[in-house]
């Protein structure tokens, strides 16, 4: 039932089609749609039939849009009538054609409301109507209008939305960060917002990094007053959110995407979120992900932001505020960088290494690697390397499995390339066991990837040497410029004791951000020194210090300064300062004047001063001052000498590691501690990362190197380099990796073959597996056999083998293995059979003979060959040719002769021709074939039609179908026809002929069905017949009245009506049954009588007796007729009648149905029992109707009739038999019927 409630239209006024409700209607029925957000109001109950309320199946999308843009809702409705479409909105006017369109495409079924460069005062909710005489439907959505830059003359717009009466402003949304357009210049010393708003949701790891980004130097200052920005941060964020956590910065994604996540419990979840980009609001959509660029998702409390088709300038500050309050920020930056060689695809085996390369235009620290959609890192599985230069970039994945084969793909920047890992299953392992981890790996580019690198690398450094000439020139230009009409004030004379360098002059064209600044910091610059001599080498362009101008203008100024340089222990070392003029200058250490000493000399040479220390030793460690006048340069000299190592330690590292596949090796080296010392670890001149199966220890005193697992391909040159800015210095060592050897190298080569001699060659083993071979291990098979037998071994520095051992004409396999002492090795087999001596066919069997032919098999014969010469015959190939055709198809293999000198030939095809050709078979193989036979074709042979086992005499119960099934053989098939009565058979009884079989079907039989039928099969051969008699009836009905008389004394006559089934039924005989009062038993004393009186004997004076009789036919026994009693108050005399009137009882009656016909709504497929009951006498017949047509003759229902319970059954029912049945009872009386419907659902 539906609940009735009185509605009422919520459009306000103006928003709807009319004021009043379109029909005039005011009482409906609220309905569901399956959209929501959808209501529903239904104006009729109940609905007449095929028409409908309306509703929507698309409705409107809320949207998000800039200013001056196109804006647009779309909706598809349904309903029948047609229903009318209009829209309104809540605070307005949709009327001016102008702004406002309406638009309808029966194509697409789509009606679309356009607002063509919407303003902000059409953001608003607005509603979609759909109206037909039965009902309305009825859907707001609500538009929000991003306003584009600042008016100061309008006034502030309401949002479309409000909460609790409060109206919100989100059209004038600013960020605290201004865009770039609006930033006034900063004064010195001020500090960017960007950099507070980075560090409010930065990790604390990255406070170092984004302080060298910004140059803030005082940490101390920086992280008081950012735990400020976060208490007064968080006093703003309490307002709106109850939590806020799992800030994940914005990074690009498998799928060319970016995208950044945060974690919110929003107190009110209809507060408004805003995005912005370097201070800009972004448009953004919940659902159109796949029309606007930016996207915001919201999964429970989590909020992802993404933005798809990136490009350069989408690089930038990226902001999520709630309301007015920042919640997130994250800076998005884009390197400049491509790939010159993409990942390619690999196919691998099975626990094989898959490797994937690429190389970068530019260096590149670290790569994002995916593989299906999900980050990798370096671990057990993947190891991901880069190389010194960072432009060759490779992800290994190990040990390959099936379910590692998916799209793997590679992203630095916005860049990225994919490509497909397909591993394919190891068919050389074993079946049940785990195939062993293969020592090869898949993939890799086809291209030298080196040597692209190497190009991309001197490409990189001509354009930065080419930036360093411009910045010169640039210099350069800039000295050479006259100097302003007012010069500067002079710099304030500074006191010898704290000299001060002066500042470079700052170059006019902008440096480019590869190329290193000409005044850096001196913990950065470092000197090496030249072999063979003590003065220090200055890197090129690194610590040089040129004070312009360079024109002689009467004061001292520094052309040439100091510099840092590191100088080694016991060597000497000079420091030289170049003045424009000839001056006087002094020399400082540490802030203490310097004079010529022991070990420290200092000279002067025109404008050229040096300051030489003879021997340096640690002490003359310092930072060293010139200074003249006004003008001081200073550097620092560092002493110190190349990293060394212990000879004990050296001694005990070289020595060679030796392990065993699938064990760990291990490498220690000691060392002094030092400071600035870098260790690295290389094998075979490639460095070793950590990660993977490598792990790298580095402690103050030593370094340790862990190899897991370690594999054949492992092995090899093991090196540590310790490196300081002295130099460097090596220790080497060796790893050896045992194994078992790799199989002997084929192929098997045959150097000898006779009649008792074989002999054959290999090659040695490519891999030893890290150990000599000490012996090779020869095994042999024969041809069709499948025992290997051990021959024996040889010594390693023989690669042959001679089996004396050999039989004339029999072919042999070999396998050698390779055996160190870590085991056998892997087999290599021969590719072909070897035969002993010369092969000896046999020669031609006689041709086959055709024994007998059907279209299912062929019977062959044929003589052995006449000449075998001398080689026995162990079996026969058999080959067969179809007619018209050229293609011989053996019908057997050589290794499966046929023994015997027959053979049955089932694989043929009937009614098709063949002719068959032999060949003997001995140990060197088929001899030469036998003629061909003769064509045969596969078919029966011609043969008068003969009936297999049929029955003479069938009795069937009334009522039900009665089927005769005769079986036969002929050839060709016969044509088949049946007589009743040596009549043609009536029209409703069936005939079904199948391949060797007939069936006469007789449906719901009558007793005028019994007759003898007679089939007649006949073909072109003969002909044949055969009676069978039907016999149709039902159990018989009682005798009549039993009388008993005695003649004689111990003896009664019983005598009793006939039953009236013994006129129709002639094979009806009666039977007797006698019960007395001594044993109380019923004891049957006459069977299969055909009279209607039987004669007792044995009748004993006092004792009661009683008699029943029975009728019985084929189907059974009737009910009795109950004889009078007989014994001691019975008389012997049989009364007269007195004359009485008797009343027959008459049992006719008209069909009646007991049990009506019920509903049935199977499913299509399943199988149907439909019953029902009928009464009558004489017993009605019972017919079946579907949609008014007789279905008692249609083989696909099975209907029986059973003591008057008629039943019908359908094994699948099909949606055809969807219909109304009807049972039709019929006797002599009348008639009676009853009907139901099935409904078949799908």
């Amino acid at each position: 039932m539906f609940r009735r409630s009185v509605v009422t239209d919520g459009t306000a006024t103006g928003q709807g089609p009319a004021d009043d409700n379109f029909y005039g209607k005011e009482v409906g029925i609220k309905k569901k749609s399956k959209v929501p957000g959808v209501m529903i109001t239904q104006f009729i109950e109940p609905l007449p039939e095929g028409m409908s309320h309306p509703d929507f199946t698309r409705k409107p999308i809320a949207l998000t849009i800039q200013e001056g843009k196109f804006a647009f809702f779309k909706a598809i409705v349904t309903g029948d009538p047609t229903p009318t479409v209009t829209w309104s909105r809540n605070n307005g006017d949709v009327s001016d054609t102008s702004r406002y369109q309406t638009k309808y495409d029966p194509t697409s079924n789509e009606h679309t409301f356009e607002m063509p460069n919407v303003m902000p005062d059409q953001a608003d909710t607005y509603k979609c109507f759909a109206i037909n005489e039965y009902g309305q439907a009825i859907v707001t959505v609500i538009l929000n209008i991003i306003e584009v830059g600042y008016k100061k003359n309008k006034a502030p717009q309401p949002a479309a939305e409000a909460t609790n009466g409060n109206f919100k402003n989100v059209l004038k949304r600013r960020s605290k960060i201004l865009p770039k357009s609006e930033q006034s210049e900063r004064k010195d010393g001020e500090i960017d917002p960007k950099f507070w708003e980075l560090l409010l949701s930065a990790e604390k790891k990255d406070y170092e990094r984004i302080c060298a980004e910004f140059g803030v130097t005082d940490f101390r200052w920086m992280l008081k007053k950012l735990n400020e920005k976060k208490k007064e941060r968080e006093e703003e964020q309490a307002e709106f959110v109850r939590n806020i956590s799992n800030l994940k910065p914005i990074q690009v994604n498998a799928d060319g995407t970016a995208s950044f996540e945060v974690d919110m419990d929003l107190i009110d979840p209809s507060s408004s979120i805003f995005l912005y980009k370097d201070g800009v609001m972004v448009p953004y959509t919940k659902e159109l992900g796949d029309k606007i660029k930016h996207n915001l998702k919201q999964v429970g409390k989590k909020y992802i932001f993404s933005m798809k088709d990136l490009m350069p300038d989408d690089a930038g500050l990226y902001q999520l505020d709630v309301e007015d309050v920042n919640m997130f920020s994250t800076d998005f930056k884009i390197p400049m960088v491509d790939f010159l060689v993409k990942i390619q695809e690999v196919k691998a085996i099975e626990r094989e290494d898959a490797v994937f390369e690429c190389v970068l235009s530019n260096p590149f620290s670290k790569i994002l690697w995916f593989g299906k959609n999900l980050p990798l890192e370096q671990g057990e599985k993947y190891d991901i390397q880069v190389s010194e230069d960072k432009l060759i970039h490779r992800l290994v994945v190990k040990d390959c499995m099936v379910v590692d084969k998916g799209i793997y793909s590679a992203c630095a920047g916005i860049k990225s390339c994919n490509a497909w890992l397909v591993v394919e299953a190891d068919k050389e392992a074993p079946k049940g066991k785990k195939s062993a981890r293969k020592t090869t790996r898949a993939g890799g580019s086809s291209m030298d990837l080196q040597k692209v690198a190497q190009e991309q690398q001197v490409k990189l450094v001509k354009e930065r040497e080419e930036r360093k000439e411009q910045i010169q020139i640039a210099k350069e230009e800039a000295a050479a410029a006259p100097p302003p009409e007012t010069p500067p004030a002079p710099a304030p004379t500074k006191t010898p004791a704290e000299p001060e360098a002066p500042k470079d002059p700052e170059p006019i064209v902008k440096e480019p951000p590869v190329v290193e600044p000409p005044v850096v910091s001196p913990a950065s610059i470092t000197t090496a020194e030249e072999p063979g001599s003590g003065h220090p080498i200055e890197e090129a362009g690194v610590g040089e210090r040129l004070d312009e101008p360079l024109v002689d203008t009467g004061e001292p100024g520094i052309t040439c300064g100091l510099s840092d340089i590191y100088c080694h222990r016991g060597q000497p070392a000079e420091l030289a300062v170049t003045m424009n003029i000839e001056c006087e200058g002094t020399w400082f250490k540490d802030g203490e004047q310097l004079n010529s000493a022991a070990g420290i000399n200092i000279t002067k040479d025109g404008t050229s001063h040096k300051l030489t220390i003879q021997t340096c030793k640690d002490n003359d460690s310092g930072v060293y001052r010139f200074v003249s006048g006004d003008q001081s340069t200073q550097g620092k000299v560092t002493v110190g000498g190349v990293p060394e190592f212990d000879p004990d330690d050296l001694h005990k590292f070289s020595k060679p590691v030796i392990i065993r596949v699938g064990q760990n090796a291990a490498f220690k080296m000691p060392f002094p501690p030092q400071e600035s010392l870098v260790v690295s670890w290389f094998k075979d001149c490639t460095e070793i990362k950590d990660g993977g199966g490598v792990k790298i220890v580095r402690e103050p005193n030593h370094s340790r190197l862990l190899l897991r697992d370690c594999l054949r391909t492992d092995a090899g040159e093991i090196k540590i380099q310790l490196k300081n800015p002295f130099g460097s210095v090596e220790a080497t060592s060796k790893l050896i990796v045992l194994d078992r050897p790799g199989p002997p190298e084929g192929p098997v080569e045959t150097a000898e073959s006779t009649s008792s001699i074989i002999e054959i060659k290999w090659n040695p083993p490519k891999d030893d597996g890290g150990s000599a071979v000490t012996n090779y291990v020869i095994e042999r098979q024969q041809a069709g056999q499948c025992l290997w037998t051990k021959l024996g071994d040889v010594s390693a520095d023989r690669t042959s083998f001679r089996d004396r051992n050999v039989m004339h004409g029999k072919k042999y396999n070999y396998r050698i293995y390779a055996e160190n002492p870590e085991g056998l090795s892997d087999t290599l087999e021969t590719a072909d059979s070897i035969m002993a001596g010369i092969m000896i066919l046999s020669g031609p069997p006689g041709a086959p003979q055709v024994v007998s032919a059907s279209k299912t098999c062929i019977k062959l014969t044929w003589t052995p060959p006449e000449d075998d010469r001398g080689v026995p015959i162990i079996g026969y190939q058999l080959e067969k040719r179809k007619k018209d055709t050229n293609q011989w198809i053996a019908l057997n293999a050589v290794n499966e002769p046929i023994e015997d000198v027959k053979y049955a030939v089932k694989d043929v095809t009937e009614g098709t021709e063949y002719e068959f050709r032999v060949s003997a078979i001995n140990e060197s193989g088929p001899g030469d074939l036998s003629p061909p036979s003769a064509m045969v074709c596969a078919k029966n042979p011609n043969m008068r039609p003969c009936f297999k086992n049929p029955e003479d005499f069938i009795v069937v119960r009334a009522g039900i179908s009665a089927r005769v099934k005769i079986c036969y053989e002929a050839e060709p098939p016969p044509e088949i026809t049946w007589l009743k009565d040596n009549e043609p058979i009536s029209p409703w009884i069936n005939i079904i002929n199948t391949e060797g079989m007939s069936q006469l079907v007789i449906p719901s039989s009558k007793r005028s069905d019994s007759a003898i039928y007679t089939i007649i099969a006949k073909n072109s051969v003969g002909e044949a017949s055969f009676d069978i008699e039907v016999r149709v009836t039902d159990e018989p009905k009682s005798p009549g009245p039993v009388e008993l008389e005695q003649t004689v004394h111990g003896k009664v006559l019983v005598s009793w009506a006939p039953s009236p089934d013994q006129e129709l039924d002639d094979r009806l005989f009666y039977m007797v049954s006698q019960h007395d009062s001594n044993t109380r038993v019923w004891k049957t004393i006459a069977d299969r009588l055909l009279t209607n009186t039987y004669t007792a004997n044995n009748i004993l004076p006092g004792i009661e007796y009683h008699f029943r009789i029975y009728a019985k036919n084929d189907m059974g026994l009737s009910d009795p007729s109950q004889s009078p009693t007989w014994g001691v108050n019975s008389n012997r005399v049989q009364n007269t009648s007195n004359g009485g009137n008797s009343t027959e009882v008459c049992f006719e009656r008209p069909p009646s149905i007991l049990v009506p016909l019920k509903v049935h709504t199977p499913p299509k497929g399943y199988q149907l029992y439909m019953t029902c009951a009928v009464r009558g006498c004489p017993t009605p017949t019972v017919s079946w109707y579907l949609n008014g047509i007789c279905i008692n003759s249609d083989n696909n229902y099975y209907i029986t009739n059973s003591f008057g319970v008629c039943s019908m059954y359908i094994m699948r029912v099909r949606p055809n038999d969807s219909g109304e049945y009807r049972v039709v009872a019929v006797n002599s009386l009348g008639k009676a019927e009853c009907s139901t419907k099935l409904i078949v659902k799908d």
